[in-house]
């Protein structure tokens, strides 16, 4: 096929292949669900909740996909292993990994010098662990496979930026799956496995309502952000869609910013 002949936008495709969102019912992840199946994948969502999960595959329907929801803590490596397993044995195969479980910051607030040790772990396991435990599982399934693959791990700003407001394990956590990404990317390009990240500045999603409805929280944040807002779901798929297909072939242990210029001032 000659390029003049090809259609530039059937490589953002993903017919055939299965894709795997971890964290797939949160606002985010039903978002990254819906917008694997558009392009032709077949999703298996994994979440921790029965009825954001049941919402979740209905929303992935909703717009023509196939869907399989497993409910299961993905910090504990036999879950994660048993949801491989799982998809392996509905699906035939694992593709796209998407490691979106995370958050929890805004609930373990403490002065670094003070930051208990049980909710240092917990986030750690929250942002950290999940990654690490899903993508190793996704990850010796590619190799047998033999068709390689693409790992997309969802990071944050604030793994390239402090803030003095008492977030050092999630800043912390976000840093090494940063770093995890590079060392993934590095192991696993040999068997034609590609790891990359999205980092994203603050996602306008439900979970975050009363948040942002606190009086003066959203102007103060978006103060700080050169396009004057936060991002919306929407403004992730575009990047997800690129590091997911064949687009991004030659591309892996990138992080891309995506933070409407918040680190260029920086």
């Amino acid at each position: 096929m000659t390029l003049s002949s090809t259609n530039e936008l059937q490589r953002f495709r993903l017919d055939d292949r299965v894709a795997v969102v971890a964290g797939g019912s949160g606002g985010v992840g039903v978002r990254t669900c819906c917008a694997l199946a558009a392009v032709g994948a077949k999703v298996a969502i994994i979440g921790r909740s029965e009825e954001r999960l049941a919402d979740a595959r209905k929303a992935v329907e909703n717009v023509g996909g196939q869907a399989l929801a497993i409910a299961g803590d993905m910090a504990q490596k036999t879950a994660a292993d048993d949801a491989v397993q799982q998809i392996l044995e509905t699906f035939g195969r694992v593709d796209v990994l998407v490691n979106g479980i995370g958050g929890g910051a805004g609930t373990a607030l403490h002065a670094a010098e003070e930051y208990p040790p049980a909710e240092w772990n917990r986030i750690l396991d929250l942002n950290l662990t999940t990654a690490l435990l899903v993508s190793q599982a996704a990850a010796r399934e590619m190799i047998a496979g033999g068709r390689g693959g693409s790992i997309l791990n969802i990071s944050s700003v604030r793994g390239q930026l402090g803030i003095d407001a008492g977030y050092s394990a999630y800043v912390a956590a976000k840093g090494a799956l940063d770093a995890l990404t590079r060392q993934h990317a590095t192991e696993w390009a040999k068997h034609g496995i590609r790891v990359n990240a999205l980092s994203p500045t603050f996602v306008r999603t439900e979970q975050a309502a009363t948040l942002l409805a606190a009086p003066g929280f959203y102007e103060n944040l978006v103060s700080r952000i050169p396009l004057r807002r936060i991002a919306e779901t929407d403004d992730l798929v575009g990047a997800l869609l690129f590091f997911c297909s064949d687009v991004s072939s030659f591309v892996t242990g990138q992080i891309l910013t995506l933070d409407g210029g918040l680190t260029a001032t920086q």
